[in-house]
């Protein structure tokens, strides 16, 4: 298949452009290389997947409406993995216009491109930020997610919302996944194993938050990827057994569904930290803070839907993807203090 891949230079886009890569599909990649954090990241996974000769890179920002449609109307995609957007809780309360242009402009573009030009089917990160002040656990698509506490998480509600409308409206296939806490080699400076593992082996203190006491679902970037693949190729369908009258948040009359991924084990804080303690054979110096605006204490995935229509559920263990984290952050902070030296 030709298959769009935006947002392709970041961290989630670049293990599902390369595992679309390796399995004989065409794949266009579009990124704005913004500087949210260090663009030389950025770069150095397209340099990655630029190895694979079935792909091309093309600057773009998905909030660029004119820019978009070119690019759609240009290449003739079969299929979209739209992952570009402004991603980060904490930067959303002092920095909300990043978020209306890239995750709500910029995905009413992606939308209209794909309806334009006859994309066969449309999967979209959504986030598991969007249980908001939700309690009840496991974190179900059947839930209702009517309370997000940061602008981020309600511009992800907003992308589902658009998405059921262009399916009900046009016939478009939508399919949304709400990803729960991803972590990987390859990862974002700005999210927490990155920033507990630089702070531990400089030994600075690390900022740990509501005094530890949180609990997520970390996810391993391969079941993310994979997971994301199996989606794209199971073209969304109406659900043949909903109710209008009791409606299914996670599923609709037209092509429409929305899925959990997550690993299902959430973990403490403080556990987190000590398997990423193990992993890089020293200690954490901790700085026990409150609860910041935008957190929620915990999360945990339901992923029934996804197991019964996809086949899978993420299975890689937390000490097994710290192990990878951590081998691959050591030999990247050395390639990069090696660089700057010989700058």
């Amino acid at each position: 298949m030709k298959v769009l891949v935006t947002g392709a230079a970041g961290f989630i886009g670049m293990y599902v452009a390369r595992l679309l890569l390796e399995r004989g599909d065409e794949v266009i990649g579009i990124d704005n290389l913004n500087d949210y954090y260090d663009p030389q990241l950025k770069l150095a996974r397209l340099e990655n997947l630029a190895t694979y000769s079935g792909f091309s890179f093309r600057r773009v920002d998905i909030a660029d409406t004119a820019a978009s449609a070119a690019l759609f109307a240009d290449e003739g995609f079969e299929r979209v993995v739209h992952l570009a957007a402004q991603a980060g809780v904490r930067y959303s309360l002092t920095n909300p216009q990043a978020y209306i242009q890239s995750n709500l402009v910029g995905f009413a573009n992606i939308l209209e491109g794909c309806r334009r030009n006859q994309v066969r089917h449309l999967v979209y990160a959504s986030s598991s930020s969007v249980y908001g002040t939700n309690t009840r656990m496991p974190f179900s698509v059947r839930d209702e997610v009517n309370h997000p506490v940061s602008l981020y998480a309600a511009t992800k509600k907003s992308n589902e919302l658009m998405a059921h409308s262009y399916s009900h409206l046009y016939g478009l296939p939508t399919t949304g996944l709400r990803c729960f806490t991803v972590y990987w080699p390859w990862g974002r400076p700005d999210m927490s194993p990155w920033l507990f593992s630089s702070a531990i082996l400089e030994g600075r203190p690390n900022d740990v938050f509501n005094h530890g006491r949180m609990r997520r679902d970390f996810t391993y970037i391969d079941d993310i990827a994979e997971g994301t693949v199996r989606v794209l190729d199971r073209i969304a369908a109406p659900n043949p057994d909903f109710d209008a009258a009791h409606p299914d948040p996670g599923s609709s009359q037209a092509p429409y569904r929305v899925y959990n991924i997550g690993n299902r084990q959430p973990v403490e804080l403080m556990t987190f930290i000590e398997t990423l303690e193990r992993a890089l054979g020293r200690e954490a110096k901790k700085n026990f803070l409150p609860m910041q605006a935008g957190d929620v204490l915990a999360t945990c995935a339901d992923v029934a839907d996804l197991a019964r229509d996809i086949g899978f559920t993420p299975q890689t263990p937390l000490a097994e993807g710290i192990a990878r984290w951590a081998a691959w952050f050591r030999a990247y902070v050395s390639g990069a203090d090696s660089l700057k030296r010989a700058k």
